[in-house]
């Protein structure tokens, strides 16, 4: 991928994150939430920071030193 679709990828995982972090606050306010649901909203969620953590490094040129 070149650096604008790495870019262009890392926006979409950003807004996906901040989607899927207002939905779990949604369910958890819930008086019954749906635990199943929120825990695999949290698991999708940690993948995602996994994710932009990885493509954020790819944005950074390796420099030697």
């Amino acid at each position: 991928m070149d650096e604008a679709q790495v870019k262009g990828r890392l926006e979409v995982a950003r807004e996906e994150h901040r989607d899927l972090d207002a939905a779990i606050d949604a369910l958890a306010s819930e008086a019954l939430p749906d635990q199943l649901r929120v825990a695999r909203l949290k698991k999708r969620k940690l993948r995602l920071r996994d994710e932009i953590a990885q493509l954020e490094g790819s944005l950074i040129p390796d420099i030697i030193a």
